[in-house]
């Protein structure tokens, strides 16, 4: 029997945001150490380093640090104080007092810096992971027609195309669109993730294995405002959008691997663990520095499985759930570049063409309007019949870049952009002319 996302959620008595019955997703502020699952040595551990790095913080700049509320860092604080581990440096408000390290403090705080020099929010427990991943995954809503419209406001797509994508990503399986450049495949790969609810919440942090594994990374991450009770929210999650990360001709494999600072003893979660419950679009497939048999086969178990094996940095091997939507984009004809077995793990295979002549000027009349540049259906006539008609085919991407060429023509001569028989001719010489397309 294959193994599912299922299979490896661990049940079990936890914090109370993770009760399957709670629908959205919601991460609750823990009320117990017990709650957030960590042990309070590693608690300790994290309060010596911060304090380390700062010399003195009250106890509530701490709170805020950890993300733990004060009614449990109290405690333990307290203990640490009679333990002769940390001591009072003046008061700081109300039952709160500035703390620093005592001689015995620091050689605590340089000990648990060589296990790990991480000095953010206390992280959250695998199990806890694993859970939210399963309650927000892709696969538990339907995108409709409407949610397509929405996501791709602004594209000019068929009807064609929409009753392609649809069903391709109500499957929350992999998907290749290829097709001539400048179409906008990566762009529609990446407008993906706003087919689905708008938000989700992911971990800081994760701690597998005794391993810390920074998860949260702002180029993949869009934070956004969670407007409801601070007090219910576990600030250890941040509220984000969902993921779309694209990679290009720079992927290789370790990026599939989980990264490792010998410096800070600090692990980085991969790609597809960034890409959790959104989009993991890899661009311009075929031309990275790996082959594309190499990375389809790192992909077999996740797209067959929805779970991935990892290697920790002490070489404990993990099971990981992979639950992003895979998403290829290549100018290359997928029959080129791979055999029939890897082909047929990639379910959907999606053709994006030309625009025809009306789609054009719609994306002309589009592209006008957004730059300010006002529509001359004349001239648009005329660059079609001189520079593309018998000459090369229309992509999507002409109306845009003519249109920008003309406003860099018109910034430079000091003059407003507009369009002219003679404008459109010398923004086209500069597009076409070295290569023809």
């Amino acid at each position: 029997m294959g193994h599912t996302i299922g299979d490896i959620l661990i049940k079990g008595k936890g914090n109370k945001s993770h009760n399957k019955t709670d629908y959205p997703f919601k991460p609750i502020t823990p009320s117990t150490i017990e709650d957030t699952g960590l042990k309070q040595v590693f608690i300790e551990d994290l309060i010596c380093k911060i304090l380390l790095y700062h010399s003195s913080l009250s106890g509530v700049q701490l709170s805020r640090i950890i993300c733990l509320p004060m009614h449990i860092l109290e405690p333990i604080v307290y203990e640490l104080k009679q333990r002769l581990i940390l001591s009072y440096k003046s008061l700081a408000g109300i039952n709160d007092f500035h703390y620093v390290l005592t001689e015995s403090g620091n050689k605590k705080a340089i000990l648990a810096r060589e296990f790990t020099n991480y000095q953010g929010p206390a992280p959250v427990t695998y199990k806890q992971y694993i859970n939210s991943v399963e309650r927000q995954s892709l696969k538990n809503e339907n995108p409709t027609y409407d949610y397509l419209t929405h996501a791709f406001k602004g594209l000019e797509l068929s009807s064609d195309l929409y009753n392609m994508i649809g069903p391709a990503i109500n499957s929350g399986r992999g998907m290749f669109i290829y097709g001539k450049p400048g179409n906008g495949k990566t762009e529609i790969g990446i407008r993906l993730s706003k087919c689905f609810k708008e938000h989700i919440y992911i971990p800081q942090s994760i701690l597998i294995d005794g391993q810390l594994i920074q998860l949260y990374d702002p180029q993949c991450h869009h934070k956004i405002d969670d407007d409801s009770n601070i007090s219910e929210h576990d600030p250890r999650w941040l509220k984000i959008e969902r993921p779309s990360v694209v990679v290009g001709g720079e992927m290789d494999l370790e990026s599939l691997e989980i990264g490792y600072n010998p410096h800070t003893k600090i692990c980085e979660g991969p790609l597809q663990m960034k890409g959790n419950n959104g989009i993991l679009l890899i661009d311009d497939f075929g031309r990275q520095r790996v082959s594309p048999e190499q990375i389809l086969n790192r992909w077999i178990l996740p797209l067959e499985k929805n779970i991935d094996y990892l290697t920790l940095p002490n070489g404990t091997k993990i099971k990981v759930p992979f639950n992003a939507l895979l998403v290829f984009c290549s100018n290359l004809d997928p029959t080129n570049i791979l055999d029939e077995a890897l082909l047929r793990r990639i379910p959907y295979k999606i053709f994006m063409d030309g625009p025809d002549n009306d789609a054009f000027l719609r994306i002309f009349q589009y592209n006008a309007k957004k730059m300010s540049i006002s529509y001359d259906p004349e001239c648009v006539d005329y660059l079609i019949k001189n520079h593309f008609q018998g000459t090369r085919p229309m992509r999507g991407c002409h109306p845009r870049d003519i249109l920008q060429q003309l406003k860099n023509i018109a910034r430079f001569e000091g003059n407003e952009p507009c369009m002219t028989t003679e404008g459109v001719d010398r923004a086209a010489q500069l597009y076409f002319s070295t290569t023809g397309t």
